[in-house]
Formats: structure tokens, C-alpha cells, sequence
């Protein structure tokens, strides 16, 4: 017998602002998927905590598919290690259902700013120890975690300057008040288009449809600076591996409707597709990659 499931409105919970590009993801991929299943589908924003009040609530919902999260980089690999406590655990309190989209990360300056390209970049940074400032969107961010990796990899010495969410410091490195920053495609594409932003590296293993002139930085001698945001979708833990299977098959179907990809495309959003085992070891192999980054910069953020 097919399962019976949803039959009542599904709440789906983003650990974002409304407007955010996780808020985006979830209010495009939420409405053809109440097209698909028949039943409302309801986004809740619920920010803070860097992502862990609404990953709280999320693990302490009921395990019936009818409560869900937009799940990210932050609060499945690194909010982990960053935090001492925290009020939920990723390996215990959720059951992965879908991937849903990847943000990847471009190295960025100012107009103003004399450097035309990411080597001369790197070999400058390189040169004067502590003389490059980054701006990031905070302490343990995407971005910051980004450009350490770049340090690491590079062996470069530059200083943090943390703000309040990416829009502000992608604002003052337009300006010149920083000079460089690593920043989502997603945020950083209004920038670029009209000239506020220059692109100079991307951190992903192929160039990106999108800036199809700007450079990995594996082609530029450093194959493992690989930073992109992932979006995916995680049920509480205990939910019926029928319904996780049902949720993972409409998320999937909405992911390649023509619609909503012309929709990613417009916001520079990469869809993503893979089934919840596949997210599981996406979520090891990310852990893997960051925690011994985040515990040598000695990162906490409680």
C-alpha cells in the first residue's frame, strides 16, 4: 500500500532572517513541493544562536516527517566544534533527508584595490606577513573558516576582521575599508555585476557557469582550498525511514523542476540532489575536513 503521507500541512523551519538565501532555498523548493504533495507547505523563520534555536526545536519536534530544518554547513559541521554546549547534537538528534543546494565561495576585492588577479594576491599576502586584513561575516562563519583554509593552504598570515553578516563586510570591502574577503557567490553577485566587487578565485573544484573567467584555486596551485555552503534538509531523528524516503523524493523532484532551477540560476544557488545517505556522508567527510581546522585555530565560540 503507497504511503498515506503528508496529509496535513508540513512545517518546514529556517534558521534565517526572511530574505536570507537559506530563507530563499526553502520558500522556492517549499512551494513546488505543496504543488507536488498536495499539502501546504509552511516556512517558519526562527534565527539566532547561530543557527542552534532552531535546530533545538527541530531535534525535539515529533518524529512524524511533518517537522523539518534547512539544515547548513553551519549548523551540521562547524557549530559542533565551535561550541562546548550546544543544544543539539547532529549525529544524534537528526535523521538526514536531502541535499538541496551548495553556495559556493569566491575570493573578492575592492575596485580600488591594486591587485588584478589571486596568484599576485597570494604572493603578496605572502610577502608581508600580517599586512592583508579579510572581512568575514563573524567569528567562525563560512567565510572566516573559508579564508583560514586559504591561509593554511597558502601559508599566509592575515589578520581577522570580523562583522555582523556577510552584507556589511562585502559593503566595506567594496569601499576599500577592507581589502579582501571570501564571500557566496549567492550575496556577492549584485556586487559583482555592478563592478562594487572584483572576483578572484573560486573555491570549488570547477569553475562556476556563472564566472566562467575566474579561476579555481586548484588551477592556481592549491587543490584542497575547497569552501562551498551546503543547504539540506533533516527531519528530527526517528523518523520512519518511509516517510524520510517520501520527504527525500519530493524535496528531489522539486530540486530538478525547470522552475525552480531557473530560480537558483537567477540567485547563482548550485542545486544540489542526493539521497539521505549520501548526505550522511557528505556530513563525515565535511566534519573530517573542518574540525581539525576550527580546533587548531583554537576556535569557541561559547
Amino acid at each position: 500500500m503507497a504511503l498515506d503521507f503528508p496529509t496535513r500541512p508540513v512545517r518546514w523551519i529556517v534558521p534565517y532572517t526572511t530574505g536570507a538565501t537559506a530563507d530563499l532555498v526553502a520558500r522556492v523548493l517549499g512551494a513546488q513541493i505543496a504543488i507536488d504533495a498536495g499539502q501546504p507547505v509552511a516556512i517558519e523563520n526562527k534565527a539566532g544562536g547561530n543557527t542552534a534555536l532552531a535546530a533545538a526545536e527541530v531535534a525535539r519536534a515529533t518524529a512524524d516527517g511533518y517537522t523539518v530544518l534547512s539544515a547548513d554547513s553551519t549548523t551540521l559541521v562547524f557549530n559542533p566544534a565551535l561550541y562546548r554546549t550546544l543544544g543539539y547534537s547532529p549525529s544524534r538528534d537528526f535523521a538526514p533527508v536531502a541535499l538541496l543546494a551548495r553556495l559556493p565561495m569566491v575570493l573578492l576585492v575592492g575596485p580600488s584595490s591594486g591587485v588584478r588577479d589571486a596568484r599576485a594576491f597570494v604572493e603578496d599576502a605572502r610577502a608581508f606577513p600580517g599586512r592583508f586584513h579579510f572581512a568575514s561575516a563573524g567569528n567562525g562563519s563560512p567565510q572566516h573558516l573559508a579564508m583560514a583554509l586559504l591561509a593554511q593552504e597558502a601559508r599566509l598570515e592575515m589578520v581577522h576582521v570580523p562583522y555582523r553578516g556577510i552584507a556589511q563586510a562585502l559593503v566595506d570591502v567594496a569601499g576599500g575599508q577592507v581589502p579582501v574577503a571570501m564571500g557566496e557567490l549567492t550575496v556577492a553577485r549584485r556586487f559583482i555585476e555592478g563592478g562594487r566587487l572584483r572576483p578572484l578565485a573560486v573555491a570549488s573544484a570547477s569553475r562556476l557557469a556563472s564566472l566562467p573567467g575566474v579561476p579555481t584555486f586548484a588551477e592556481l596551485g592549491l587543490p584542497r582550498v575547497e569552501a562551498s555552503n551546503f543547504l539540506g534538509l533533516v527531519a528530527p531523528a526517528g523518523t520512519p525511514p518511509e516517510v524520510v524516503a517520501r520527504l527525500q523524493r519530493v524535496a528531489s523532484n522539486a530540486v530538478h523542476n525547470p522552475v525552480v532551477q531557473r530560480r537558483f540560476t537567477e540567485y547563482a544557488i548550485e542545486p544540489m540532489d542526493g539521497t539521505a545517505a549520501e548526505f550522511a556522508a557528505l556530513l563525515a567527510r565535511e566534519s573530517a575536513r573542518w574540525h581539525p581546522l576550527i580546533r587548531a585555530l583554537n576556535l569557541a565560540l561559547d
